[in-house]
């Protein structure tokens, strides 16, 4: 995860830079709902589905997410083992 974090960190430099915050995070609100859009076809509730759409949309979101956490020095791995900990501890017994 830490070597995509980089690769995304070369690009967006090599493109201008980081956006600022807030607007990141109307990036990943915007590509959320285009992911919302997909997910809806996947599902046959809305237009025709595309596996490829969808998985390009969810890269879309992951992209937004890594800029967001670049730009506040967050490791992505990191943060994502503390989450899968913390769940795991905190709903070990909820849907038993």
């Amino acid at each position: 995860m830490r070597k995509l974090q980089s690769e995304v960190d070369e690009l967006v430099n090599e493109l201008g830079g980081y956006w600022k915050p807030f607007e990141m995070l109307a990036a990943l609100i915007e590509e959320l709902g285009e992911f919302s859009k997909e997910m809806l076809k996947f599902e046959g509730i809305k237009g025709e589905n595309s596996k490829e759409k969808l998985i390009e949309e969810f890269g879309d979101v992951l992209f937004a997410l890594v800029c967001i956490a670049n730009y506040y020095g967050i490791d992505c791995e990191e943060a994502l083992r503390k989450s899968i900990s913390k769940y795991a501890n905190r709903d070990l017994n909820l849907w038993k």
